[in-house]
């Protein structure tokens, strides 16, 4: 393992100013997605989408430091022949692959999951590594609610993001760890603040126990924000300042990166909660953004189907990635998000 060329990696993914596009939705996911604007969930008409997107200037090139790619997307090429995978290179960015089987129910503990697909990762990985990948990703996904979660779904999720953190860095590929406590439900904020320290703990543990090098991956967490149901909700400074100080207590300061997932907020509000974080500073990893929905609702409206409303969709999503590269230096504001709307 090159320890100097995977931190090299790492750091280039959460740089400032540029953050990751999470376009690795699974088959089902982006069929919601299409359903939503009355677009057939096509192969052809995936492809079509995404290569606009990565075709995207100056977005791609300015504000997007890595693609999260399907298995589908990383073989597909564009209309005009060129893969994917070389296009979004040829602009700058760096390609990754999700390399889970998502998450599935979790023996005795029900509303409980754990995420799946270890067998085989090792082989998945080389051949992900030979078409382009860069970097990886793995979702384990937490949720609270009446008695959970348990420390079963915990520390299990927790072991498998360590093994595969572990066979990433094996071959030679920066992984990214998203352990992702869901803000569906009711619970507090203060809920939320406690099972994510839980959480980042337990995992950091078993990272050490899996002799993951910190210093070659990149940590993608929740905000700590109260559940959608909440009656109580919180400001953009309380959650910024929350976020902060759990991460201080957890996160070690060799790892250079951290990139939020957006986890169901609106956009803006997931804009504005990542300036916030950086306008209070102090902490030693980059902090920027790995957004799927926050980045690419605007520009599927926009879009709908449409061959002639690919500029107008291209412009909505250079306007979103714009705004979170601003908030990844602390200098997003809302005159500013107004302003160039």
């Amino acid at each position: 393992m090159d320890l100097a060329a995977l931190n090299k990696v790492a750091t280039a993914m959460t740089q400032p100013g540029k953050g990751l596009l999470a376009a690795d939705e699974s088959s089902g996911t982006i069929k919601k997605r299409f359903d939503a604007i009355g677009v057939e969930s096509t192969e052809e008409n995936r492809r079509d989408y995404r290569e606009f997107l990565f075709r995207t200037e100056p977005a791609m090139k300015d504000r997007i430091s890595g693609v999260i790619l399907y298995d589908e997307t990383i073989r597909q090429k564009a209309a005009d022949g060129t893969p994917l995978v070389k296009i979004i290179e040829a602009a700058g960015s760096i390609p990754g692959i999700k390399v889970d089987a998502g998450a599935k129910p979790l023996a005795f503990c029900p509303g409980e999951t754990i995420t799946e697909g270890l067998d085989g990762l090792r082989d998945r990985l080389i051949e992900y590594r030979e078409l382009g990948a860069k970097f990886c990703k793995w979702r384990a996904v937490i949720d609270i609610g009446d008695g959970i979660p348990s420390h079963d779904a915990i520390n299990s999720n927790a072991h498998a993001l360590a093994r595969y953190a572990a066979l990433c860095q094996e071959q030679q590929l920066v992984p990214i760890v998203e352990p992702e406590v869901l803000m569906d439900g009711d619970h507090t904020i203060e809920r939320c603040e406690a099972v994510t320290m839980w959480t980042l703990k337990t995992v950091f543990m078993e990272l050490y126990y899996a002799k993951v090098q910190l210093e070659g991956m990149v940590l993608k967490p929740n905000m700590i924000v109260p559940g959608k149901k909440c009656a109580t909700q919180a400001s953009d400074a309380e959650i910024a300042e929350r976020t902060i100080s759990v991460l201080k207590d957890c996160v070690p300061s060799a790892v250079p990166g951290i990139a939020f997932l957006s986890g169901g907020q609106e956009d803006v509000e997931a804009t504005a909660r990542l300036d916030a974080m950086n306008r209070i500073g102090g902490f030693p990893w980059h902090l920027t953004f790995s957004y799927g929905r926050a980045l690419q609702h605007a520009p599927q409206v926009a879009w709908s189907g449409k061959k002639d409303n690919v500029p107008a969709a291209q412009a909505a999503f250079s306007h979103r990635a714009e705004m979170n590269g601003l908030a990844t230096l602390g200098e997003w504001t809302e005159a500013i998000e107004k302003k160039a709307a």
